[in-house]
């Protein structure tokens, strides 16, 4: 049976940054990354970008080159699924038996893709895009497909449906709501992405509930619509949302539902137990207290830093203001700050010239702003956010006046 004095579960960003954090900080103590993929940890956002395309070979990938992990005498413990968490005896044990103690334990296992209900959702031909073997086994099929649906309009789907469109595939887009990022972004936005898409060829449906993916040969052959349409498809791809992996510290006690619920150190309601990244349910005041799953890197690399601090007892604070990124054909979008509560919006710039901003307000303060190849509104609006300044609102529309200077002196 090992022992480590920090085991980290999870091989993902959340994981790599947190024993990075440790041994920058001087951490002297062992450490191990115990990963269920059977690769060092890598860039997970490109999957559905660069990495789909080909433009990015795996290794550049690589969060760290594999030979930073023996340099900072960080074990890998790769290929190994935590099945269970045993608190009061500092144990885990993987789905294959292997058992370890630990010292301390940094939980930052992200989620798995959650998957169509209806028949044939588990089909030869349905993919996720989540994993590098994810990526992998799509791109193995690719030569033999002409038509991709993808189900889900947000961030993965809009992703996916830009690199496939550019490969030459037929794309149908699928989305249950009336409108495509409709839970993360305003209906200006939404409308942007929703012309940019179709103007590039992709046949995007909105309203649409998927009623089950037909059947050829043992392989995913089309998805059939609650109206009885049936959509032919060689390849399905499913982004649907992401379920937090957190059942083995639920099933040990730890307070949560929806993730693993953490204070402000990242600390669990388990013995020397922490929780980052994509699984860990925090109270954010971005949020306007809210607890909420952040699935971003930036929250993972800064929970990381907030942990490996709190475990070697100089806590401090997590406070980061969250933002995102999504790339699609040429356009860059920006967001920064949360927009939950906003009671309404501004659209600086023209949409038309495709360099613009959407600023999200609760009253006369910026809570949160999505910048399409408008870095500069990216940039200035992060002081406006994070300080909570009252703005000018007349002036907000005009993108010749600098977000800077709307606030008062």
């Amino acid at each position: 049976m090992q022992h480590f004095d920090t085991l980290i579960v999870g091989g993902g960003h959340a994981g790599a940054s947190a024993a990075a954090s440790l041994r920058q900080l001087g951490y002297e103590g062992s450490v191990a990354i115990l990963g269920a993929e059977p690769v060092a940890p890598y860039e997970r956002p490109p999957l559905s970008k660069d990495y789909l395309s080909g433009e990015k070979t795996f290794d550049r990938l690589l969060i760290r080159p594999e030979a930073f992990w023996a340099e900072r005498n960080v074990e890998l413990l790769l290929g190994r699924v935590a099945e269970r968490v045993a608190p009061h005896e500092h144990q885990v044990t993987t789905a294959d038996g292997e058992t370890f103690t630990y010292g301390q334990l940094i939980w930052a296992t992200g989620g798995r893709p959650r998957r169509l209900s209806c028949s044939g959702g588990d089909l030869a031909g349905v993919h996720s895009v989540r994993t590098r073997a994810d990526v992998d086994q799509m791109t193995a099929e690719l030569d033999a497909v002409r038509q991709v649906v993808i189900v889900g309009g947000g961030y993965i789907g809009l992703e996916a449906a830009a690199v496939l469109t550019k490969l030459g595939k037929s794309v149908v887009l699928l989305e249950a709501l009336d409108r495509v990022l409709a839970r993360v972004a305003g209906e200006p936005l939404s409308r942007f992405f929703e012309t940019e898409h179709r103007a590039r060829g992709v046949d995007l449906r909105l309203g649409a509930a998927v009623d089950c993916i037909t059947e050829e040969g043992g392989r995913a052959s089309g998805v059939k619509l609650t109206d009885g349409q049936i959509i032919p498809a060689q390849m399905v791809i499913v982004g649907i949302g992401v379920i937090p992996a957190v059942e083995p510290l639920l099933e040990a006690g730890a307070a949560g539902g929806n993730g693993v619920a953490v204070d402000a150190h990242c600390r669990t309601s388990l013995p020397d137990i922490y929780a980052i990244g994509d699984c860990a349910l925090h109270a954010n005041r971005f949020a306007q207290g809210a607890e909420i799953r952040l699935e971003s890197v930036q929250n993972a690399n800064d929970q990381a830093k907030v942990a490996a601090k709190a475990s070697m007892g100089d806590p401090a604070a997590y406070d980061a203001i969250p933002w995102f990124w999504s790339d699609q054909y040429d356009l860059k979008l920006q967001t920064i700050g949360l927009l939950t509560g906003h009671d309404s919006w501004v659209v600086r710039g023209d949409p038309g010239s495709r360099s613009f901003s959407v600023v999200y307000l609760r009253g006369d303060v910026i809570c949160a702003i999505d910048c399409v190849n408008a870095v500069k509104d990216y940039v200035q609006a992060r002081r406006l956010i994070t300080e909570g300044v009252s703005i000018d609102r007349a002036a907000l529309s005009d993108s010749d006046v600098a977000l800077k200077d709307l606030a008062p002196s």
